[in-house]
């Protein structure tokens, strides 16, 4: 899986969702250097600060990581995508994820019922709309959970010279993977993912689809967030260990994200966080993170050797990283952190 990964790693950031910040902040994440910036939907609209995003920078990709996808459908999905598209000059990254049932349920009061089928079929959806706007074809789209039939010039958009948007799925089981791999153009991983879940986990169901589909790894990226531990002393390094213990533990107490740890052989400790958390006992999962479990999903090192060890982290498997730094870490530190490993991708780019 290392074929074509080491030499295009792309670093990328998150940019804020309220909208009166995106200009000023899209502007600088282009200005430092990254090379593309995404948005989250959590508690506002994850597409609409992406219009602002594109329109102050020239340069840099904008995309959603994640967009839920179950809360719409294809044809709302498939303007909003042909429209960010084309304002971006085919700069648009469409990130979908399926989120979890209870939240698909209760709060987009939508149905839930196979999110792997359902997510293939809304993909294939997209790319049916999308064909039919860009090449003319007659839309003649029926699945199990989509139809799409009716397509008239008055509610065709305009063509565009900037093609249709990559489509990235996130996922963590092996079916989603899998399925990611047959039929989209990336993968989102979860930020609660540790490099041996990738290389024994994800990439082997990765191939397996990428193969199925005869495509190449060349032509796929996987994108992962990557915490960070790191400070200017061993007391600002603890601080951001406790921090980042309780967002693991968070995590780690999802049904969703067990078999991570169960690959590690920390199943019981799902069990036990599970536990807490029906108890909203906090603190106290936070304390049953060790130093085993964090090191393996967080970068925890000296800033003078963050860059090395985030480059190690992604080596062979990663092709765009998204750093996730502690708060209290100053800008400049982030910004000498990210120039050195700017400069490490630089040179592997140089020397394949």
């Amino acid at each position: 899986m290392g074929d074509g990964v080491t030499p295009g790693l792309r670093i990328d950031r998150g940019i804020p969702s309220e909208l009166a910040r995106v200009p000023e902040a899209a502007a600088a994440v282009e200005g430092q250097g990254y090379d593309g910036c995404w948005t989250g939907e959590i508690n506002h609209d994850p597409f609409l600060p992406l219009l602002l995003a594109a329109e102050h920078t020239t340069r840099l990709e904008i995309g959603t990581s994640i967009a839920v996808a179950f809360a719409r459908n294809p044809m709302t999905v498939a303007n909003i995508g042909w429209d960010l598209q084309a304002y971006s000059r085919g700069r648009f990254i469409l990130g979908l994820g399926t989120q979890v049932q209870p939240h698909i349920e209760k709060r987009f009061s939508m149905p839930w019922g196979h999110p792997v089928r359902q997510m293939r079929e809304f993909v294939t959806a997209l790319h049916e709309i999308w064909s039919c706007w860009h090449e003319g074809t007659p839309l003649r789209f029926e699945g199990d959970f989509y139809t799409h039939k009716i397509m008239t010039p008055m509610f065709t958009p305009e063509p565009h010279p900037h093609g249709v948007p990559r489509i990235f799925i996130a996922a963590v089981g092996e079916a989603m993977t899998r399925m990611c791999g047959e039929i989209a153009d990336g993968l989102l991983a979860h930020a609660f993912t540790t490099k041996r879940y990738l290389d024994e986990v994800t990439t082997p169901a990765l191939l397996d689809g990428l193969t199925r589909n005869v495509r190449s790894r060349r032509d796929f990226q996987v994108s992962c967030p990557v915490l960070v531990v790191t400070g200017e002393t061993a007391e600002d390094i603890e601080a951001a260990a406790v921090a980042t213990r309780k967002q693991l533990a968070f995590y780690g107490s999802t049904p969703a994200y067990r078999a991570v740890l169960e690959l590690h052989g920390w199943g019981d400790l799902h069990t036990e966080l599970h536990r807490l958390s029906r108890h909203g006992e906090w603190d106290a999962m936070g304390t049953l993170i060790d130093d085993d479990v964090l090191a393996a999903f967080a970068v925890v090192a000296p800033l003078a050797t963050v860059a090395q060890r985030l480059r190690d982290r992604c080596d062979g498997v990663i092709d765009r990283v998204l750093p996730a730094f502690p708060a209290a870490v100053a800008d400049d530190a982030v910004a000498t952190v990210l120039r050195e490993l700017r400069d490490l991708t630089a040179a592997e780019r140089s020397h394949p």
